[in-house]
């Protein structure tokens, strides 16, 4: 078929951008260039895979599931559904923390993120700030899978740690930061994240505490000196996890910082940095 019949069969089904972006992907293309070849004649596997995540799409799949990777912070990561999709407040938790960081911090610093999933964070991290070591750690196999094919695709010097929390973990760090599951078991979410993404990494507990419950109780064995923790929250949390973390940490002082959409979504633990 040609790029242009696809893109019509594709439009039947979902909406065109999302048509265009799987196609041009699969053809390794822009969506400019896809346009200055709707003639071209597309193989008979690339247009059976393109149908078959064009009906996925239409059953609900998220596109970036489909296409295979995400844009985070001005980089392309591979996911798929063992991980979840970094969201647009990640890369605001990202932010904040390399501008601490840059602030606090005048050595490499040690940095260690705690349910990395594909490991965005993490390697984000390694290429904005100076690291002495990054290791990234989480209880999944198979997320693990993908944060290596990450790893190789930005030539990453990181470590990689199948973990739950700090379970086999030693060292003591100078930033500790995680993304990790914060949905309450109870509370209804988009069938769109609820039916494709890992349960694993969404759901902890009736409180959706119980992640940080985990970190905190045993934090002070992996913090150095001069430590600072970075959490991304569910935006009813802050109180909360701010309790969680004066009960476990002593001298410590507690930010919590809003999102573009002025929701409390990301806590910051200050220990000895002024």
């Amino acid at each position: 078929m040609r790029v242009e019949d696809l893109l019509i069969y594709g439009k039947s089904h979902c909406h065109s951008d999302l048509s265009k972006m799987l196609l041009a992907e699969l053809l390794n293309l822009n969506s400019l260039e896809l346009l200055n070849h709707l003639n071209d004649i597309v193989n008979d596997e690339v247009t059976e895979k393109y149908k078959k995540e064009i009906l996925a799409i239409e059953n609900g799949k998220p596109i970036q599931y489909a296409i295979g990777n995400v844009n985070f912070y001005g980089e392309i990561f591979d996911i798929n559904e063992n991980v979840l999709i970094p969201r647009f407040e990640t890369e605001e938790l990202v932010e904040h923390t390399i501008s601490y960081i840059k602030q606090f911090f005048t050595e490499p610093v040690d940095i260690i993120d705690l349910g990395c999933g594909s490991g965005v964070i993490g390697l984000t991290l390694e290429k904005k700030v100076s690291t002495k070591t990054v290791d990234l750690i989480d209880i999944s196999e198979k997320a693990l899978e993908i944060t290596h094919k990450n790893c190789v695709k930005h030539n990453s010097k990181a470590n990689l740690i199948q973990s739950d929390m700090f379970e086999k973990v030693e060292k003591k760090y100078d930033v500790i930061i995680s993304n990790p599951p914060y949905i309450k078991t109870t509370e209804e979410i988009e069938d769109i994240v609820k039916n494709n993404e890992p349960h694993l990494a969404l759901y902890a507990g009736e409180d959706g505490l119980d992640c940080y419950k985990k970190i905190l109780e045993s934090v002070s064995n992996h913090m150095k000196d001069r430590c600072l923790i970075a959490f991304e929250i569910g935006y009813t949390q802050a109180e909360d996890i701010t309790n969680l973390a004066k009960k476990y940490l002593s001298d410590i002082k507690v930010i919590v910082k809003k999102d573009m959409s002025e929701k409390d979504r990301m806590l910051f633990i200050f220990k000895n940095l002024e």
